[in-house]
């Protein structure tokens, strides 16, 4: 099954619907690096990662990956080896921190946007994650906690997303 983006607040798996945002300058079919625009396109989702230490393990059917103090997701446009990757957190490497002082990353699920054949520049650390207030995102896909619970317990590792 599809999880499909529609309308730009509203995401839609099987019967389930549930509010969401997206990002604060819409989407894009030719995204760049910090434009702050979600990808447009069909796209399949990667591993849950979750802070074990804010959230006891969610029931899923997606490989579990807790969030350790030094990871980091690489959107350094310079640096080819690391792009759109998960790194360990280094200084020189700039890089979207996994391990937060806010819950936005308490639950996150990257979507295989620029992650098979990497361009530097077109997007990186394209996420689902959580939001408290539908606030506009920098390019990704924001639920409220429970309403992403709930989509953990009926998606799988073949489920693909499309976003219009």
């Amino acid at each position: 099954m599809t999880i499909i983006i529609k309308n730009k607040e509203t995401l839609i798996y099987d019967d389930f619907i549930f509010r969401c945002c997206l990002g604060k300058k819409g989407t894009a079919r030719h995204k760049k690096e910090g434009d702050k625009k979600t990808p447009i396109g069909t796209f399949s989702i990667e591993n849950l990662y979750y802070r074990k230490d804010k959230i006891k393990k969610p029931i899923t059917n997606l490989k579990c990956i807790p969030i350790q103090k030094n990871m980091g997701w690489c959107d350094d446009i310079k640096n080819q080896k690391n792009y759109n990757k998960l790194i360990k957190v280094k200084k020189n490497i700039r890089h979207e921190k996994l391990f937060r002082n806010d819950q936005k990353y308490d639950l996150l699920i990257p979507i295989s946007y620029n992650r098979k054949k990497r361009v530097l520049g077109k997007g990186s650390a394209i996420f689902i994650h959580l939001t408290k207030n539908y606030n506009k995102t920098d390019g990704c896909i924001a639920l409220k906690k429970n309403d992403f619970l709930i989509l953990l317990k009926l998606i799988n590792k073949k489920t693909q997303i499309k976003i219009s």
